[in-house]
């Protein structure tokens, strides 16, 4: 089966104040998401499914999906509160989504082969998409996963804190453990990172490799997401109902620690451009620019 790529678009974007997937970022009016497409396609995926909230699907086909239907074969999935397993409703209260591990789950009828995954509003560079299309399309073990791990030091804003996968991995490049950190700070000399709302930093290795939900699965994860998604909402949900969150990491390393899956790091040397903050944008708008100057995209990218 031919890879597909899956791109979660269903955050609501707090920090940035708005729908970040849908905000343009050159002068032609395109989006982050139509240069991931663009790259995912010359890199030799075909089949695209994105996650949206079915509250902005018109918006989203007018403003994006239609363009980009030109080119691929495109579909849609939506993740929804109540799209749980049989057993299982949603507390009166809740009204934040999921999170990445169930944006995945609920593109499930939509995946029928190896997929990747990637966020829909984080600029990626070709090098990781080629990288994912690359490993996905040679021949693996069925519970065995690749990861498209960036240094540290080419994934920080000056505008604010990120949140970053750290990864820890073994002399074989598997991958041992990702260690979710929701707030990471510059220099890239010298980021730290804060547990405490900040009154306390550490220091972290500016190339130590870190996810940004670059992620290459095979098939057979689909299944493991629905199985810790039950105990998610069985043992992790109740303790916070209103902002409980379901993160792919937190599957990948169950799973690690389970010995029953591997992942294999993709190593990039590829620089992220992305707008956590609305503050970003004008950097990312001039990366682009310069990046179009150089001949690596044309101005209209679906012309």
């Amino acid at each position: 089966m031919d890879p597909i790529l899956v791109i979660m678009a269903a955050g609501m974007g707090s920090r940035f104040g708005g729908l970040k997937q849908m905000t343009p970022v050159d002068q032609a009016g395109q989006v982050i998401l139509d240069y991931s497409v663009y790259d995912a396609v010359r890199a030799g995926f075909q089949k695209v499914v994105c996650v949206i909230k079915k509250e902005i699907e018109a918006d989203f086909r007018a403003q994006i999906g239609d363009r980009i239907a030109a080119r691929c074969d495109l579909h849609y999935a939506f993740q929804a509160l109540d799209d749980l397993p049989e057993g299982y409703t949603v507390p009166p209260t809740r009204q934040k989504p999921w999170g990445t591990a169930h944006a995945v789950w609920a593109a499930r009828r939509e995946i029928d082969g190896p997929f990747a995954v990637i966020n829909a509003d984080d600029f990626y560079g070709r090098g990781a998409f080629a990288a994912l299309y690359d490993f996905l399309s040679q021949p693996g073990g069925e519970h065995t996963h690749g990861l498209v791990a960036y240094r540290l030091k080419n994934t920080l804003t000056e505008n604010g804190t990120v949140a970053r996968g750290v990864c820890t991995a073994d002399e074989q490049g598997r991958l041992l453990t990702v260690t979710e950190l929701t707030a990471i700070r510059g220099p890239v000399s010298n980021p730290a990172y804060t547990a405490d709302g900040g009154q306390t930093w550490t220091a972290l290795d500016p190339d130590s490799p870190v996810s940004l939900n670059t992620w290459a699965f095979r098939e057979s994860f689909l299944d493991a997401i629905g199985v810790h998604l039950r105990e998610f909402l069985e043992k992790d949900m109740p303790v916070n109902p209103e902002k409980a969150e379901f993160f792919l990491p937190g599957v990948v390393n169950a799973r690690l620690a389970a010995g029953t899956d591997q992942v294999k790091i993709l190593p990039t040397e590829e620089v992220w451009h992305g707008v956590t903050y609305r503050a970003d944008l004008p950097a990312l708008q001039t990366a682009i620019l310069q990046m179009q100057e150089k001949g690596l995209y044309p101005d209209h990218l679906w012309a």
